[in-house]
């Protein structure tokens, strides 16, 4: 894929395949009999949708890094170097049935259950005519199956616990999937979910993105041992995934994935990955500044799109093919960003300025919103 000096990590702007890398990213595929019989069941098409909505989610983040560059909006909270985590467990669910909660750094879960792109940038620009109205960064969309994430992200256990257990109560196969940092696995809200999901038995995925850092805090100063080492204290099964790995987190997702459709509990997915970047645009040089050169290095040799788009090519794919792909998917995402941009030029109606309230006397409807 081509790369941009101005926007992409420095790891990746010359970026190229380490061929001894590239051998342990098969090996990881081929060693266990149960995710290579299920990535062995992938048509072509599969992977070039992979392939295809790795691209979208890193081209995201290229866009709304444009965006902080020229001044459109002053910062963004991207997950540049995570999107295996994202696209690999989300390919593993079913759209029209199944619910995901996303943290902000996964919205790629967003375009893969069906929400415009386009809708995806309005978040940022907080226009009237977005997902949450222009009253919050956090975007989700119920229709489509996409629960609005929780700044808070341990809470997100809990409330689809309670999605998980309205499916069990309605006796419907349908799954919950959450994502939760490392950082959040020490919150209370965290294990209240998990604990309550297992003990109930309920058809639940949480996966814990690991990206090694808590909004700035190194993952060894905010915690101690594995972050797997917690599916065992709630008796229930856990899958360790390469996050980079976008084939490896599908099929791990996959596994943990049929064994709730199947009425047997919730699982837990660690996926271990790394954050390119800061906590937001804003402290990029803070997080270079956080861990040393050499683990940006060893990361950045590990750059999930580029890992598997020479995986496919080294499969026979040609490389003609994937770069038709990924101009389609440029040309997709500069469309939706230049409309979402249009959003600002529509004045916001009135109506925009009203709220639902509730007070001892039952619902308010229609009150003007006062300054605060």
């Amino acid at each position: 894929m081509r790369r941009y000096r101005a926007f992409d990590p420095p790891e990746y702007v010359d970026w190229t395949a380490d061929p001894e890398i590239l051998q342990s990213y098969r090996r990881r595929i081929q060693d266990d009999p149960q995710r290579s019989a299920l990535l062995g069941a992938l048509e072509r098409s599969d992977h070039l949708r992979l392939y295809r909505d790795l691209l979208r989610t890193r081209l995201h983040d290229i866009g709304l890094k444009r965006w902080v560059r020229t001044g459109v909006i002053s910062k963004a909270w991207l997950g540049t170097g995570e999107e295996a985590v994202t696209v690999g467990t989300v390919a593993a669910l079913e759209p029209e049935a199944d619910v995901v909660c996303p943290m902000i750094r996964n919205a790629g879960a967003l375009h893969m259950m069906g929400v415009p792109l386009s809708d995806l940038f309005r978040g940022y620009l907080a226009t009237e005519d977005s997902l949450s109205a222009g009253r919050d960064l956090h975007i989700g969309d119920l229709g489509r199956n996409v629960l609005q994430p929780i700044s808070h992200m341990g809470t997100n256990a809990e409330v689809m616990t309670g999605v998980a257990l309205a499916f069990r109560l309605r006796k419907e196969p349908r799954v919950a999937l959450t994502f939760i940092g490392d950082g959040a696995t020490k919150t209370a809200a965290f294990h209240e979910g998990i604990n309550l999901a297992a003990v109930l038995g309920l058809p639940i995925v949480f996966v814990i993105q690991d990206n090694h850092v808590a909004l700035g805090t190194r993952r060894e100063a905010h915690g101690a041992g594995a972050s797997g080492d917690w599916a065992a204290a709630y008796g229930i099964p856990s899958w360790h995934a390469d996050g980079n790995h976008v084939l490896d987190t599908y099929a791990a997702t996959r596994l943990a994935v049929d064994r709730c459709r199947r009425g047997e509990g919730p699982s837990l997915v660690v996926a271990e990955t790394f954050r390119m970047g800061g906590h937001a645009t804003h402290d990029e040089r803070e997080a270079r500044e956080t861990f040393p050169a050499e683990l940006f290095e060893h990361w950045g040799r590990r750059d999930p799109v580029g890992l598997y788009e020479a995986y496919l090519l080294e499969e026979g794919v040609p490389g003609a093919e994937l770069g038709a792909i990924e101009q389609e998917v440029t040309i997709e995402m500069d469309a939706a960003a230049d409309e979402a941009r249009e959003s600002r030029n529509r004045p916001p109606s009135p109506e925009s300025a009203k709220y639902v309230g509730f007070s001892e006397g039952g619902p308010l409807t229609g009150i003007e919103k006062r300054p605060i």
